[in-house]
Order: structure tokens, then C-alpha cells, then sequence
């Protein structure tokens, strides 16, 4: 998927990229920050990595009802989750 010259990922790395060091919330209530580091995110409550590439396909799956969808294919699915369905980051577009 393309809007102009950006793609969805573009739009939304640039959208994670700004709100770095916020705090997001995962399902169950656990809070963590993150920090970018080139293509992936560093996060806080663990120490596992999560890279651009993992977002781009799990944009293919929103919008997100819980992180059952992301279970079985994605590495820490629930930072996942919290982040693409964080509405800092989803803004209006699911």
C-alpha cells in the first residue's frame, strides 16, 4: 500500500520514530517505553529487540481485536500490539 511517495510502514516507522520514550500500555496493563535504534526498537521492560520489518507485516493484520493473530508469527506480539494499536500510532487509519 502507497500514499504518494510514502508507504504505510514509512508512515507509521515515522510515527514510532516520534513518539519514542513514550510510555505504552500492553494489554494486561503493563506499562514500557522504547528506544529506536536504525530499523528496530530497543524495548524497556525486556530484552528483546523488535525490527521495522516485523510492523510491515504485522500491519497486514489490523486493525487488532487482541494479540492472538500476532502469537504464532511475531516475536514480544504484545509490544507489537500495544504499539500498532496505540492511537498515537494508528491515528484514524484502523
Amino acid at each position: 500500500m502507497k500514499r504518494g511517495y510514502l508507504t504505510v510502514i514509512d508512515i507509521v516507522w515515522e510515527r514510532i520514530i516520534d513518539n519514542e520514550g513514550e510510555t505504552f500500555k500492553q494489554i494486561k496493563g503493563g506499562e514500557f517505553t522504547y528506544s529506536v535504534n536504525g530499523n528496530k526498537i530497543d524495548l524497556s521492560r525486556t530484552t528483546q529487540s523488535i525490527y521495522k520489518k516485523s510492523f510491515q507485516e504485522a500491519l497486514k493484520l489490523v486493525p487488532l481485536e487482541n494479540t492472538t493473530p500476532l502469537q504464532k508469527s511475531f516475536r514480544a506480539p504484545s509490544y507489537i500490539f500495544a504499539i500498532v494499536m496505540d492511537k498515537r500510532i494508528r491515528k484514524t487509519d484502523w
